[in-house]
Order: structure tokens, then C-alpha cells, then sequence
């Protein structure tokens, strides 16, 4: 006897010709139909005879019915015109079998190559798939029809039907968007044994997967590892077609294509066409799978009925194994027996046993055969979900659809690929009227558009059609407000541009009417005119010239609309406004220059003869060349003031930048002409600006040049301020060099260390010290007090401010060496006086005419609510719209006999309580280990410093505080270790073998820890009060010093002499000691008025220090001998 899967393959060979027409009509179909949303038709059953129908495998009992129905309709066939008996239709089947030797196997794996070889690659809606495609036909729906006569048989055509029950799914986890029934989606398999279990479904007839959204849209899996992962309704799905990488690969191989390329892992791409939703109920894992069937029988028990045809005892229990899911169908023998007894004439028998071999068989799952791959798979099983129960004639359900008919009849008047999407659908909609399946019309809503995933996922969930057609409005709402949307962008878009093209068009007609009339020459002419007529009037270099003319010519012949006219016509207007051989006269006036220099700035008399020696060379060359000075000092002193004076003095243009925070080499040497939007450098600016080739250019806080990525704006500056190169200054820009050499550079920096040596080493560097107090009483008299007068309103107002307040608002507010700060309190001081004016007159001050309107705006005010969220309840904010004038305001007149005067007494009510109260810490005098130092600011002023030393039982250890710096944490060890090393000599120790505080710790603190302080010029009032820590003798408060000490002893000089010996004149110092070194420094910078009533000694060795510190002690008496001095130091008293 024949096994059912043979005799199903031979009908199936019998139809060949007719599976093929209908593998083609399906193909061309698709191919038409690409995106175009199609409904699902009914099932279709298979056409069989009566007889065999009712008991084959793998169709629905639901439709036996049918199927016998259908076949006792069908018309006989044949030459004999009768339908021939069953046996005779096994006997015809046998002899064809006999004939073939195809193994089951091989059809199937050709069947499934075939149908990958015409799939879709993309998601789309179409017909559902025919039985033409091996790959697609489910072995529920095949069947054959046996041939009456040799000649002549009935033909049936084998159509797909579904499986309504399908309780256990291979599920396949799908991203981005959900899957609705009826519309083809393409998806990509990476894993090698989800991969392999799909063949596995196509070779076996079954191709139904569940396909299920992942909830983490980034995530990318071909397995689900539990229910969380994925949403939990999916669709049921059928693959119509696959194709993989692997059958691209066989393909280039058999062409000789893609020889020696790398092998990449095998993809493969399914074409799935999901029929109903469905649910998952659970995950099926390895351990809940069901037994595996009985083992073959061995060949010696091989059942007669199999001896006639072919097949071994292995091949028969292979057969065997495939057991139905479906209830009351026969298994594999029962049907084999019953093909058997028809035979032989023992049908009824037969049948009989059949019926209670299925009744006792168990349902297994349809895909057992891939259960040995997992974990490696996923298997749920799941159930359907079916739409509740409506009313077709629901007035809410009727309505919605209107309303989505119209929004969709919307969209496609905006977008065409709608318009084809809605045709295909109503093409494909099984009934005439959309209205009798509204859930359908809600899935083709969902479907086509491009929704939020979340939203898609719920039309996807939803059972109600009511509910479903809602949530489905919604998104295509959201569709049709994006559409409108893009098309009024498109619009506007479009306007813009014809308006353009209409402009251009009418504008080049109009030049042309002009130019045939002779009322109009060419713009470009006129230009080209223009830029000769300016090269004309400069007395440009060779080389200058040349590149000019090649840059005109180019001008010349490029169209006004090319995009290199533009970047040419900018070249040309800065090579142009470069002033070739402009310059202004100088004036060489030494008088003049005094007379300037003396009105713009009190003191500085260093930097002034600098300058009037910079001069008096220029008079006698003619020309000044080469010169690049660098004023340094601290904030506040007028080093920026002192540039534009310089300027004034020889009649030069000014023109200031300032490179603090500079980090752009190309803000030095300008970009190139390829960049969009690119200029020259701040360079070729200023002389554009000065229009003259010999301005004065200061670069302010040339100490604070960053450095970034886009190279050292410091080393561009080199070529710029070298002599030596600045004579053909190359920008990038301009690419043809610039003779910068008539230019002076002045620089201004508050600190000399932070700028690179080479640059340094260009600049002639001229200290601006700070000014002393007398200096800042005549500068606040003569420039700030009325510089402020007038800025305050009060030019024609009696205000005077008393010598003697505003010697306190120096001594006790504005210490710094600058006069910055001291500007600040006496603009504050007329401020101050000015409200006072004000305030006292109230009514008295006449108030000016007011003034014309000349026009309005819109009112800006805070905390103003606009017009469309006022409520009736608030009150009226004002005017929507405030008058504005151009006429300015005339100043108010002061009536006469008003007048301020600032004393000493009342200088607090103007600035407030002072900052400093007293000059030094010590009036009287401290107690041993107490020394008196002088320190330098960060600001720029000099102070005076105490210096507390102190022991106490410990380790001989050093502790320092007060905000130290690390070279004076050195001075304070290297005195230390000088004091141990002269312990015995100092009279600290009995003998020189004993140890010095070795059992006690010192801790040295300087006040005002806030303070950072730094610097070595305090080693010699450390060493002071180590010494008279350890002798236990005090110093003399009236006594101060500052030197750095070597660790054998010598005295070092220092730096800020003179802001430190103001600051000793300020405190009422008697003495001071300072290094010989100094001398010079002192006599030169520090004026006659600080030096007056101190004593300076000048040493050069600490055993002076100590004598003349410690002078009349008991310990100076012992050192005489002890510690001899070689010569005694030099003094000066100045009265």
C-alpha cells in the first residue's frame, strides 16, 4: 500500500501545469500590488474525492463537509464519461508511483528553493499566498484526484486552507512596527537556528509562525527569552516565500561571480502574510515539550501491506512518526491500512479500525519535529483572539468609518502614494461595501501609516471595533495633520523660490531695456571701473600690482551669478582699502611731546624719557622703524592711557586689540580664501581702519594669549613683531606680503613671566611701577576729580573734596599701586553728592520741555500678561504702545549757590566705613620671636608683614601657615637649617656637639592668611625671628627688612622696592634693612617724599642683619666674638 504523502505528491505532479499558472498569476499580482493593503479571502477547501476527503490527514474537520460537497458536484470526465471506483484509483496511483523514484525530501527542499526565488523584499499588502508555491501550501490542503483513464483524468486545482487552530507557533520576535492580517511584511533572520527551523517548517508543509513586537524598540533578537520582552499579541503568520544570502552566495559561485570574496553569516529574509491575531499563553521551553514518538520497528516486523512498494521498515516508521494535532483524524497506518483494504475489497473493515486507531491516538503539536532546537528557538503557544460581538448597523461604528473615509479621501488629495494604497485596498476588499468589515478598514488605517509604534501596537490589541476604529482615527488624524503640514512647507517653499526667479527674471530685463536705451551701463563695469580708479590713487608694489590686475581680469570675465565672483570682488575691495604708501606726517616736536605726555599723565618719568628718546632718534632719521615696546606693571596704572598718548604726541592714527583669551592663530594671520566668510587678520584691519600705513597699533594683555587647536596665536605674533620679518607680513587672506615695519607696536601686559621668551625677546620692556601717595593726590586733583565732576552732571556745581580726604580715601581705601580703584570711590563720592542735590531741591529743579514724540512701539514689561490671558478681573497695565523720540535730553540746570564740600570728617557718609584701619600689626613691642618683613601684593602695593614664630614640645618639626608659597616654605627651611648650623655660635647651645630642637616643634605663621603670599624677599626677617625665638630677645617694632638669604648666609637683592618702602613710609617705619645689591634701585626709582625720615641700611651678610637688629643686646655683645662682622654696613638717612 502507498503511504498518504505519496499519493498527495502524485496528484500534485498530476496538476503541475496548473500550480504553475497560478505560481505565475500570484507573482504577477504582487508585483503590482507592492504596499497596496488587500484583504484576506475566505479559506478555500481541497478538491478530492468523497471517499477520502472525510478521513485525510491535516484537514480541518470543520471542513469535511465542504470538501465532499464540493466533489459530488464536480462533473465526470473521461472518455468513458463515468468516474472510476476507488481501488481502480489506487491500482492507477500504485503503477504510477511505481514509475517514479523521487524521494519525498528532495520535492520539498525544490518546492521551498522555488518559492524564496519569487518572494517580495519588502512589506506590502497583497492577495493572500495560493497553494502554487510549495513553500506556502500547508499539508492541511493537500489532497489529489485520481485519473479515471490513462488518456483523459479530472484536473482539480489544490487551494490553501488555514488551520483555525494552530495552538503551538515558532515565534519570532519583529521590531519597529507591529504586523496587522492581511498586509506582507519582509523580515531579516540572523540566528543560525531560527534560520534552520524555518527551512525545516517549509520542508515540512507547515509555514506558520508567530510573529510578536518587541517593547524595546533597539533591541535586535531572532529568540524571546521571556513574555516581558515582547508585547503579547501578535499576529499568526504564514511565510509565503523566503530568500537568503546563502542562495546569493550559490548563485555568484555557479556564475563565477564573486570569487575570493569574504563569507558572511547566512541571513535569511522571510516574506510573512499574517492571517488573525493571537495571544501568547505561555513560553515553551525544553523541559515542557512533549516525549519523543516510539522508535521504528525493525525491519523483520515490517508490516505486509508495505511489501509492494518499495519502502523498508525505516522508511515506514520515518512516515509514521508525523502524528496529527487535530481530533478524530487516522494516523499514518490507520490510513495505509484503509488504502489496503479498499484494495482488496475490505473497505468497511478497514475503515472501522482506522476510526478507533485515530480515537485513540493523542494530538501532538504540528511542529514537534523542531522541538530538539530549542533553547536556540522560541515556541509559545497561543490562542486566537476574535473581534467581540457589533452591531453592523451601530451608528458610532458607522460613523467612525465615515469620518476615516473622509480623512483618508484627505491624504490622498496631498499624497499620491495614499491615493494608490486606498485604490489597491478596495480593489482587494472581498465585499462591495467597506462598511459590512469595519475592522478591516481599521487595520488598513493602522497599516499604512507612520504612527507611534506604542499607538500602532494598541489598534493591534484592541478587540473592539469600536475601540479599534477610534484608536485607529486617531492615528490616521495625526497622518492627515502631518501631510497638511509637509504640503504647506512644499508650498511655501515653492512660492519663495518662483517669487525669486520672477525678481531675477524682471531685474535682468529691466538692465537690459536700460542698457539698449544707453540709461544704464553694466553693474559689473562700473565696478571694475571703480576698483582701477582706487588701485590708481596707491602707489602699490610691483608684485601687488601684478596680483591686482590677474585678480581684475578674472573679474572681468566671471558672470555677476557665479558664486566666484562674489569671493574675487571681496579680494579686490580689501586689496584696495590697503593704504600702498599712505601715510600721516609725524610729528618730531619735543616740546610738544612733553606738553602732552605732562596733560595725559602725572609722573611715570622713565617711561616718558623713553619715549622722548624714541622721538629724538625719529627726528634725526626721519623715520621711526623697528620699535616694539612692552609696557608692564600692574592693573590700574595707565598703561593703555599712556599708548594713546604716544599716538597723540606724534600725531600717529591709533588703532587698539586685545589678544587676552586669543586662541586662533587666524585672528593673527586671517583665513583662507576657501573658507566661507573668510577676512584677513586684525592686522590688515587696522590698517584698513587707520587708512594709513604708519598708525600706532597697541595689542593689549599680550600676556594672556591662549593657546587652543587651532594653533599659538603667540608664534604668530613673531612675524609680526619682528623687525627683522614684519617688513613682508604674509596674511593669509591676502597672500601677498604687507610691509608692517612703519607700524609701532605698543604691548601692555601685568606680568612678564607668562609671556613666551622668543616673543618677549622682541619687545623692549618698560616697567610701570606703582604711584606713591603724593603721586596719587595729583592725579586725583588734576584727572579723576574732574573727570568725575563732569561725568556726574555737576560741572557748574560748587563740590570740592579736601586735600586731606583725599589723603584718607589713599591711606584707608585704595592702597593699590594703581588708581583704578581710586577713580571708583570718587565717581562714587559725586554720585553721592549729585543724589544729594537732588533729593535736598526735590521741587525747586526745573524739569525741561518735553519732548516730541516722533513715533511708537510696542510696550516691554516684565510680569505683563499678553491680551489672550487677561481674564475680566485684572486691572489695566497701560498703554500697549509707548512713544519713542530721537531728541535727546538737555541737562538739567543746578540753580546757583548749591555746593557740596567732602572733608575728612565726613568722607564715610560718600564711600562708606574704611577698608584699612591700621598700618602694622605691632605698635608696641612684640614679644620674642616676632619680626617685621615687607611684601609685594598681587595688586600691585606693598605691605608690611609680621612674621610670628613659636616652639612648643615635639619632633623638631616645621610647621608653616598663613597661605605660603613654596620659595618662601624654602626661605623658612633654609633659615632654619642656618640657625642649627650656627647654634652654638648664636649661643643657642652650651657646645657644638649639642642638638638643637630636636625635641621641639616651631610653627612660623605670617598673618592675613587669606592673603597668598609668595616670593623669597622675606628671608631675612625669618632668620631675624628664628633667632629671637631661640635667644629669647625681642626686635625693635620700629625695625623692618627684606632680602633673600643664601644657606650660608648671604643676603640676596630683591624686587618692589618701591611699593615696599611706601608701604614702610605709610606704617611709620624707622629703619630699614635691604640688601646692598638694591641700592642703585632705590636711589633711581623711589622719590625723595617716601624716603624721607627712614634709615636705610644696606647689608650684604645675615651677621649684619642680626647686629643691627638685635644692637645693644646681650646677645649682640656675645656675637661680637662669636659672630665678628667683616665690615660694617652702609647707611643712609634720608630727612
Amino acid at each position: 500500500m502507498l503511504p498518504l504523502r505519496t499519493l498527495v505528491r502524485t496528484a500534485a505532479r498530476r496538476n503541475g501545469a496548473a500550480r504553475h499558472a497560478a505560481a505565475a498569476a500570484a507573482a504577477h499580482n504582487h508585483g503590482h500590488l507592492a504596499r497596496a493593503p488587500l484583504a484576506r479571502p475566505r479559506p478555500r477547501e481541497l478538491h478530492a474525492s468523497a471517499a477520502r476527503t472525510k478521513d485525510k490527514r491535516w484537514v480541518n474537520t470543520t471542513d469535511d463537509k465542504k470538501a465532499a460537497d464540493a466533489e459530488s458536484k464536480e462533473p465526470a470526465e473521461g472518455k468513458d464519461g463515468k468516474e472510476g471506483t476507488e481501488a481502480e484509483d489506487g491500482k492507477e496511483a500504485v503503477k504510477e508511483v511505481e514509475g517514479e523514484a523521487e524521494p519525498v525530501e528532495a520535492s520539498a527542499s525544490a518546492s521551498a528553493s522555488g518559492s524564496r526565488s519569487s518572494a517580495p523584499s519588502s512589506s506590502s499588502a497583497s492577495t493572500p499566498p495560493s497553494s502554487s508555491s510549495s513553500s506556502s501550501s500547508s499539508p492541511s490542503s493537500s489532497s489529489s484526484s485520481s485519473s479515471s483513464s490513462s488518456s483523459s483524468s479530472s484536473k482539480a486545482i489544490t487551494k490553501p486552507s488555514i488551520p483555525d487552530v494552530y495552538p503551538q507557533v515558532l515565534a519570532l520576535p519583529i521590531t519597529r512596527r507591529p504586523l496587522f492580517p492581511g498586509f506582507y511584511k519582509a523580515v531579516t533572520i540572523t540566528s543560525p537556528a531560527v534560520i534552520k527551523a524555518v527551512r525545516e517548517l517549509l520542508a515540512r508543509n507547515q509555514p506558520y509562525i508567530g510573529a510578536f513586537l518587541l517593547k524595546d524598540s533597539d533591541s535586535d533578537s531572532d529568540v524571546i527569552t521571556s513574555k516581558e520582552q515582547v508585547h503579547p499579541v501578535g499576529v499568526f503568520a504564514q511565510i509565503t516565500s523566503v530568500f537568503g544570502s546563502a542562495d546569493a552566495g550559490r548563485d555568484a559561485a555557479s556564475t563565477g561571480a564573486g570569487a575570493g570574496d569574504d563569507e558572511k553569516p547566512e541571513t535569511l529574509t522571510a516574506v510573512l502574510y499574517p492571517h488573525r491575531r493571537i495571544r501568547i499563553d505561555e513560553l515553551v521551553g525544553p523541559d515542557s515539550v512533549a516525549p519523543p514518538p516510539a522508535p521504528p520497528a525493525p525491519p523483520a516486523q515490517a508490516k505486509p501491506s508495505e511489501v509492494g512498494t518499495g519502502k523498508t521498515a525505516e522508511q515506514a516508521a520515518s512516515e509514521a512518526e508525523v502524528a496529527s494535532f487535530e481530533k478524530d483524524v487516522p494516523s499514518v497506518e490507520a490510513v495505509q491500512e484503509e488504502l489496503g483494504a479498499a484494495a482488496g475489497g475490505r473497505e468497511a473493515g478497514t475503515a472501522a479500525g482506522a476510526t478507533a486507531t485515530a480515537a485513540a491516538a493523542p494530538p501532538l503539536s504540528p511542529i514537534s519535529f523542531i522541538h530538539p532546537l530549542l533553547p536556540d528557538i522560541s515556541l509559545t503557544n497561543v490562542s486566537n483572539l476574535a473581534v467581540e460581538p457589533y452591531k453592523k448597523d451601530s451608528q458610532i461604528v458607522r460613523a467612525i468609518m465615515s469620518e476615516l473615509i473622509s480623512v483618508f479621501k484627505e491624504i490622498a488629495q496631498l499624497q499620491p502614494i495614499f491615493r494608490e494604497q486606498i485604490t489597491s485596498f478596495t480593489m482587494s476588499n472581498s465585499t462591495s461595501n467597506v462598511f459590512d468589515e469595519p475592522d478591516k478598514l481599521a487595520d488598513f488605517a493602522a497599516a499604512v501609516s507612520t504612527g507611534d509604534v506604542h499607538d500602532l501596537q494598541a489598534v493591534l490589541e484592541s478587540l473592539s471595533v469600536e475601540d479599534r476604529l477610534q484608536k485607529a482615527l486617531v492615528i490616521l488624524k495625526k497622518e492627515l495633520i502631518n501631510a497638511q503640514l509637509q504640503n504647506k512647507i512644499s508650498r511655501d517653499v515653492e512660492s519663495k523660490i518662483q517669487k525669486r526667479q520672477r525678481e531675477y527674471y524682471l531685474m535682468e530685463q529691466l538692465k537690459g531695456i536700460k542698457k539698449e536705451l544707453g540709461m544704464e551701463s553694466d553693474g559689473k563695469d562700473k565696478l571694475v571701473e571703480r576698483f582701477r580708479e582706487k588701485a590708481g590713487k596707491l602707489a602699490m608694489p610691483d608684485g601687488v600690482k601684478k596680483v591686482f590686475d590677474e585678480e581684475l581680469n578674472k573679474l572681468v570675465h566671471l558672470e555677476p551669478a557665479a558664486s566666484e565672483f562674489n569671493v574675487t570682488r571681496n579680494y579686490l575691495d580689501w586689496l584696495t582699502q590697503i593704504p600702498w604708501g599712505v601715510h600721516s606726517p609725524e610729528n618730531y616736536d619735543i616740546a610738544h611731546a612733553v606738553q602732552v605726555l605732562d596733560e595725559d599723565h602725572y609722573g611715570l618719568k622713565d617711561v616718558k624719557d623713553r619715549i622722548l628718546e624714541f622721538l629724538a632718534v625719529g627726528k634725526l632719521r626721519g623715520s621711526v622703524e623697528g620699535k616694539i615696546i612692552c609696557l608692564a606693571g600692574p592693573p590700574g596704572v595707565g598703561k593703555t592711557s599712556i599708548g594713546k598718548s604716544i599716538a597723540r604726541a606724534l600725531g600717529r592714527q591709533f588703532f587698539r586689540f586685545s589678544v587676552g583669551g586669543l586662541t586662533d592663530v587666524a585672528e593673527i594671520k586671517g583665513h583662507r580664501r576657501t573658507y566661507v566668510g573668510a577676512m584677513p587678520g586684525k592686522p590688515i584691519q587696522a590698517l584698513k581702519k587707520v587708512a594709513t600705513e604708519n598708525p600706532l597699533i597697541l595689542i593689549d594683555e599680550v600676556d594672556k594669549i591662549g593657546r587652543g587647536h587651532n594653533g599659538d596665536p603667540s608664534s604668530a605674533l613673531l612675524e609680526m613683531l619682528d623687525p627683522e620679518q614684519n617688513t613682508s607680513f604674509l596674511d593669509h587672506y591676502m597672500d601677498v606680503p604687507v610691509d608692517l615695519s612703519r607700524v609701532l607696536f605698543v604691548c601692555t601686559a601685568n606680568v612678564l613671566e607668562t609671556i613666551p621668551a622668543p616673543l618677549l625677546d622682541r619687545m623692549e620692556v618698560l616697567e610701570v611701577s606703582g604711584y606713591v601717595s603724593a603721586e596719587k593726590m595729583n592725579i586725583a586733583s588734576r584727572y579723576l576729580s574732574p573727570q568725575a565732576k563732569e561725568a556726574s552732571g555737576l560741572k557748574d556745581v560748587d563740590i570740592t573734596i579736601e586735600p586731606a580726604a583725599i589723603e584718607a580715601l589713599i591711606r584707608y581705601y585704595c592702597r593699590e599701586s594703581g588708581v583704578r580703584n581710586l577713580k571708583k570711590h570718587i565717581d562714587k563720592i559725586y554720585r553721592k553728592a549729585a543724589f544729594k542735590i537732588v533729593a535736598d531741591l526735590g521741587a525747586q529743579l526745573p524739569e525741561p520741555a518735553p519732548e516730541r514724540p516722533s513715533a511708537t512701539v510696542e510696550t516691554q514689561q516684565p510680569d505683563v500678561k499678553p491680551a489672550s490671558e487677561r481674564v475680566p478681573g485684572d486691572a489695566d497695565d497701560g498703554a500697549s504702545r509707548t512713544t519713542v523720540s530721537t531728541t535727546p535730553r538737555k541737562p538739567l540746570a543746578v540753580p546757583p549757590g548749591v555746593s557740596v564740600h567732602v572733608t575728612e570728617d565726613n568722607l564715610k557718609e560718600y564711600v562708606g566705613p574704611a577698608i584699612y584701619h591700621k598700618d602694622r600689626l605691632y605698635t608696641t613691642a612684640p614679644p620674642a620671636g616676632v619680626s617685621t618683613g615687607l611684601g609685594y601684593l598681587g595688586n600691585g602695593s606693598g605691605a608690611v608683614m609680621p612674621i610670628e614664630v613659636t616652639s612648643m614640645p615635639g619632633k623638631g618639626n616645621l610647621q608653616l601657615t598663613g597661605k605660603l608659597g613654596e620659595v618662601i616654605r624654602e626661605s623658612a627651611q633654609i633659615a632654619l637649617s642656618w640657625v642649627k648650623a650656627n647654634a652654638f655660635l648664636l649661643g643657642v647651645t652650651k657646645s657644638e656637639a649639642d642638638l638643637t630642637v630636636n625635641d621641639r616643634d616651631i610653627h612660623l605663621h605670617m598673618p592675613e592668611g587669606a592673603i597668598g603670599k609668595e616670593g623669597p624677599s622675606a628671608g631675612t626677617a625669618i632668620l631675624t625671628a628664628f633667632v629671637s625665638l631661640f635667644t629669647k630677645t625681642r626686635v625693635d617694632p620700629d625695625v623692618a627688612m627684606t632680602g633673600e638669604i643664601s644657606l650660608l648666609g648671604q643676603v640676596l637683592p630683591v624686587g618692589g622696592l618701591k611699593e615696599k618702602i611706601l608701604a614702610a613710609h605709610r606704617a611709620g617705619i624707622k629703619k630699614l634693612i635691604v640688601p646692598l645689591a638694591c641700592k642703585s634701585d632705590i636711589d633711581e626709582n623711589v622719590p625723595e617724599s617716601v624716603k624721607a625720615g627712614i634709615e636705610f641700611v644696606f647689608v650684604d651678610d645675615v651677621r649684619q642683619v642680626l647686629h643691627e637688629v638685635f644692637a645693644g643686646s646681650n646677645a649682640a655683645r656675645r656675637w661680637a666674638e662669636t659672630l665678628p662682622v667683616a665690615a660694617a654696613p652702609l647707611r643712609e638717612t634720608h630727612a
